[in-house]
């Protein structure tokens, strides 16, 4: 069973900087033990679930959508089984829970409409508030 653990949640200033970990169990990164993606995604109250990024773990290639891109950057780390969401010059409107989910043979991005999707196992999220 895969799981995943988010951290690195807070409070934060506008303008600056928090980066979220990702920890993941169940497969391991090197092993190649099945073609996983991992993407993050972030629900603000009152609003629908929102896609930051996805990572194709046997790779490392990264994909944003459009509206985050340039402030967000995905990474991951296989010895650590960990993906990690670094995002900069943070805005009160990024204040939301974002988590991040895993799926086995997924796409990223999903190549109908280049959005980031993934259907499997999520985290419970971490808070992340920037105040203003």
């Amino acid at each position: 069973e895969v799981q995943l653990v988010e951290s690195g949640g807070g409070l934060v200033q506008a303008g600056g900087s928090r980066r979220l970990s990702c920890a993941i169990s169940g497969f391991t990164f090197d092993d190649f033990d099945g073609d996983y993606i991992i993407g993050w995604f972030r629900q603000a109250p009152g609003k629908e679930p929102e896609g930051i990024s996805c990572i194709n773990i046997a790779d490392g290639s990264g994909h944003y959508a459009d509206s985050m891109k340039g402030r967000f950057t995905i990474s991951s780390d296989n010895a650590k089984n960990t993906v990690y969401l670094q995002m900069n010059s943070l805005k009160p409107e990024d204040t939301a829970v974002y988590y991040c989910a895993a799926e086995e043979w997924g796409f990223c991005p999903d190549p109908r409409d280049s959005a980031i999707r993934v259907s499997g196992s999520r985290g419970q999220g971490t808070q992340v508030t920037v105040s203003s």
